[in-house]
């Protein structure tokens, strides 16, 4: 197991930030984490590589205890921050050349290494451009290649992809998934469930420091809104409820969820409603039902 995780507390003063989890992460499998602000997932994170101290419980990161090896870890580790945290005076090809020697890369391997991961990363033309004139997208590409420098067993991803347009996400989304093919390991928190749904082959669902589901994104889906949801932006009056029918009241209207396509049309047209759309359930059906929070109140 890359990371096992058993009853891990972390505490700041009376309150418990992190709260008895138990979890683990096998070898070549993309992790995700979700939840809303505030659930405790970037504590979580930050236990991991050591930045965060826990209060109790056992942790093991790469067959290490992240309380008293973090800086062996490391060197297997790579990560992206919610932050970029680059040096915006010097050239890409210059910001590699530093943090390579942090990690002590060979200095005879350094320019192959670097200019191989620009190129995997599709930012080889912009090698000797300042960081300052890189778009947002391209400064998060940047980003990757960084953590990928010193060719980690395993690789956080912390909000990766948050306000890039979709071409970036989608780009970012095939790298992630030959980082796997590539027998990476990958822990990723997000707050698109589109993304989690895509890419992870196990997620959990964190809420007030505590784990509140865990499974494949498939079998969540099944488990927590089977069927298939109508959305609804006019007022309905006073919905009632029938066999199969589920009505959650959303921020502007109401969602449907019915088990089957048919009796969710056959309610529609009993109650002569026109739904804006009408689609399978997804993640953010699941991440709705768990925390009872709409991903707009949190993203």
């Amino acid at each position: 197991m890359i990371v096992i995780c058993e009853n891990v507390t972390k505490s700041f003063g009376s309150f418990k930030a992190v709260d008895d989890l138990s979890f683990q992460i096998p070898s070549g499998i993309c992790f995700g984490l979700l939840g809303p602000n505030g659930a405790g997932k970037s504590t979580l994170i930050k236990m991991l590589y050591g930045a965060n101290i826990r209060s109790s419980g056992t942790m093991t990161v790469l067959g290490r205890d992240p309380n008293v090896e973090s800086h062996i870890i490391k060197k297997s580790m790579g990560v992206v921050t919610q932050d970029n945290h680059l040096e915006d005076a010097l050239t890409v090809y210059e910001n590699l050349v530093v943090y390579s020697q942090f990690l002590g890369v060979p200095k005879l391997t350094r320019h192959e290494k670097i200019m191989s991961l620009l190129t995997f990363m599709k930012l080889d033309h912009k090698c000797h451009a300042p960081v300052r004139t890189l778009s947002g997208g391209m400064k998060r590409r940047l980003v990757f290649v960084r953590a990928l420098l010193g060719d980690p067993e395993f690789i956080i991803l912390d909000e990766p992809t948050t306000g890039l347009d979709p071409a970036v996400r989608h780009l970012l989304w095939d790298k992630i998934n030959e980082l796997k093919s590539f027998g990476k390991t990958i822990l990723l928190t997000t707050h698109y469930m589109d993304e989690a749904e895509q890419l992870c082959d196990h997620l959990v669902i964190m809420d007030q420091g505590e784990i509140q589901a865990e499974d494949t994104p498939k079998n969540m889906i099944e488990r927590y809104c089977p069927g298939y949801l109508a959305i609804i932006e006019s007022e309905m009056g006073n919905p009632v409820e029938e066999v199969d029918i589920w009505i959650r009241q959303r921020l502007s209207g109401y969602q449907i969820r019915a088990l089957s396509l048919e009796a969710l049309h056959q309610y529609l047209k009993k109650h002569q409603l026109e739904p804006k759309v009408i689609r399978p359930s997804q993640m953010e059906d699941v991440f709705l039902e768990v925390t009872g929070r709409e991903l707009s109140q949190d993203a």
